[in-house]
């Protein structure tokens, strides 16, 4: 494959060769189903509740409280299908934000044409909501309250532990999807006062096809996955051991390097802005700039086309996404940048997500900053 320079770790990310190494030890020697009770079996639910016991500490939760998922969708869908069908007597109410990934959004959605009421609550231009405007939105009936941690296409942190804070009065129940989040953001559930909670390994250099749903003891939530007990009847189906084991690998290495990648990420935020400002570019930073991931960085620059100038990049050998899907050369809007600048406006056309990661070094931020800029002087002519 030609050089290129990967500016998409949002999306996803590569996985961590020790990651690759202990999934590939797993799956020679570790092929017992967890749950037989004979030695290979045994074997397997020995590795199992040791990943499982690092999954919790990550999160300051017990082992008990963590649900093993195929990723972050399938989790946010438990936690809101599985709530609400656990809690469906006491209320039919639900409250989100407008910018939640579509495995909230969509799953919300569905609920409303079962019958449910939806809250979406606006965000500022920062991308933000705040405490108010959930204090204003909560009912009687209100069973549930999910809001993203961190946003996967602008970035921008909602106040979470102050919602959390609110809440304790309330009897909704309160999920959050980290799994843009995790592994940069220090999370705490007991002092973020969530109730559950969505991760996915292959956003932090695990394998892609799991993830976990960390669930407070004692949380209402149904199980949608019917078979066997595994997960403590709440999730069935055979332990993919193997991946549990990479997971597990990949948030030790997240938890030993979170400063250190805090602070390299933040500096390749700085690099390229410092390049577009030098080259003169009319551009703008869509997102929060104090309550922010350090790893995402959605750029508006003036006179873009976002199709056109995405084709450029890749041929450019840079790695980059819109928070827009084209299709058959319609582009279908970011929902969230429509969230924060409403219907029309330019963001929704020229707005391109870099998103930093594991491998990238300063050299090739700066250059992926000057061909960035080099594209956009060419197309803006």
């Amino acid at each position: 494959m030609n050089s290129y320079i990967y500016l998409d770790h949002a999306a996803t990310s590569p996985m961590n060769d020790k990651v690759i190494d202990a999934m590939t030890l797993a799956m020679r020697d570790v092929y017992g189903n967890a749950s037989s009770i004979h030695g290979a079996g045994r074997e397997a639910r020995k590795y199992l509740d040791n990943a499982r016991d690092v999954l919790a500490q990550s999160i300051g939760a017990k082992s008990g409280e963590i649900i093993l998922t195929s990723g972050g969708t399938e989790a946010d869908n438990t936690a809101i299908i599985g709530t609400v069908t656990a809690r469906a007597a006491e209320g039919k109410h639900i409250i989100t934000t407008q910018i939640e990934h579509h495995a909230v959004l969509h799953t919300c959605e569905k609920l409303e044409r079962d019958g449910f009421e939806v809250t979406y609550l606006p965000v500022d231009a920062n991308g933000r909501i705040t405490v108010d405007a959930v204090k204003e939105a909560l009912r009687e009936d209100t069973i549930l309250v999910t809001i993203m941690y961190g946003n996967n296409e602008v970035g921008s942190i909602q106040p979470i532990a102050e919602i959390g804070e609110l809440l304790r009065e309330h009897k909704a129940t309160f999920h959050t999807d980290a799994v843009q989040a995790y592994g940069l953001e220090t999370i705490d559930v007991e002092a973020l006062q969530v109730d559950l909670l969505s991760v996915s390994a292959h956003k932090i250099n695990g394998p892609k096809g799991i993830g976990f749903l960390y669930q407070k003891t004692g949380t209402p939530l149904a199980s949608y996955a019917l078979g066997g007990a595994q997960e403590r009847k709440r999730r069935a189906g055979t332990e993919n051991v193997p991946a549990v084991i990479g997971f597990a690998t990949a948030v030790q290495s997240a938890s030993e390097l979170r400063e250190d990648k805090r602070t390299l990420y933040n500096r390749f935020k700085q690099i390229m802005l410092d390049v577009f400002k030098q080259e003169q570019l009319v551009f703008h930073v869509n997102g929060d700039t104090e309550n922010v991931l350090p790893h995402v960085l959605n750029v508006s620059f003036a006179h873009m086309e976002v199709e056109s100038f995405l084709v450029n990049l890749d041929m450019a050998g840079i790695y980059a996404s819109s928070g827009s899907a084209c299709t058959a050369g319609t582009i279908d809007p970011s929902h969230v940048l429509v969230a924060m600048y409403g219907q029309g406006a330019e963001e929704l056309r020229n707005s391109i997500r870099f998103s930093f990661g594991q491998g990238l070094t300063e050299e090739a931020v700066r250059q992926a900053a000057e061909k960035t800029a080099a594209i956009v002087k060419k197309l803006a002519k």
